[in-house]
């Protein structure tokens, strides 16, 4: 069987960009955080099926639970960068956005004590506006990035982009590793998790996993937060009825779904499916 990537995008659900309008930076220290109880049972989870992940983790996050870091890298998971403080790649120019990129890296091989060679971005915001982004990553000694979804969304997405990994010409060191999608009807679907995986029937995402290692021969990449196991998290009440819906649907199911999954497949971390083959 194949083995495909299990991530984890470590944020917590005051984090996430759809409520960026409704909850500022600068009130993030006053919420209750949740994310640690969540990253432990996660951690217990993969623990009982023997599986290694990638925790695409939040500077942010790391400078205040550093012993969930510690945690995370001696259960032998691979520590990789989401960035500081959940800023789209969109909102910054080339220098913030390079400074971000260095300053977590930096601060999250402090802490783990292991070297950080992956980064996702915040809702996968690279796309062919920005794409020196890459050649940022490159510089700032990053040697894959999974930020790119080859989707059509309102939020994010590049559809015309490879759907498999790729070594991009701007940035011919760096492998950009797209989340994973389907092609069906001469269009992106996609397969890799996050909101879909909840809105989908089980049976669709098992499908859509199982087509890509079977008919394309790929390893697949999926993710999902630590906040989509949490159904009991303090519920926003001004937000908008879509970003409600997006948010919360399933939430009570995703921990049965990602059981099911995680037997169904052969997992591992990003850099030893992915860097391994380019040694």
């Amino acid at each position: 069987m194949i083995r495909n990537a299990l991530t984890i995008d470590v944020e917590d659900y005051f984090q996430v960009s759809a409520f960026a309008q409704h909850i500022s930076r600068s009130s993030w220290d006053n919420l209750p955080c949740r994310v640690e109880r969540n990253i432990d049972r996660i951690l217990v989870l993969l623990d009982e099926h023997k599986i290694k992940a990638t925790f695409f983790t939040l500077g942010w996050i790391a400078e205040r639970y550093p012993s969930m870091i510690k945690r995370i890298v001696e259960n032998g998971h691979e520590l990789a960068s989401h960035g500081y403080a959940h800023h789209r790649v969109t909102e910054l120019n080339r220098e913030q956005f390079y400074n971000d990129i260095a300053h977590s890296k930096a601060l999250l091989e402090d802490i783990g004590n292991q070297s950080v060679w992956g980064y996702r971005a915040p809702s996968f915001s690279i796309n062919g506006d920005n794409l020196w982004a890459l050649e940022c990553l490159e510089e700032a000694g990053y040697r894959y990035s999974s930020s790119v979804y080859p989707v059509k969304h309102d939020h994010y997405g590049m559809p015309d982009a490879p759907r498999f990994a790729f070594s991009p010409e701007n940035a011919p060191r760096l492998l950009e590793l797209p989340v994973t999608t389907v092609r069906l009807f001469g269009r992106n679907f996609p397969a890799g998790g996050g909101g879909y995986f909840r809105l989908f029937p089980y049976a669709i995402s098992r499908w859509f996993l199982q087509r890509v290692n079977m008919i394309d021969l790929q390893p697949a990449i999926f993710y999902f937060h630590p906040w989509e196991i949490d159904p009991d998290q303090p519920r926003q009440t001004e937000i908008s009825f879509r970003t409600h819906f997006r948010h919360y649907l399933n939430l009570g199911r995703m921990e049965k779904r990602l059981n099911a999954l995680i037997r169904h497949f052969e997992w591992g971390r990003m850099d030893q499916i992915f860097l391994q083959r380019t040694m």
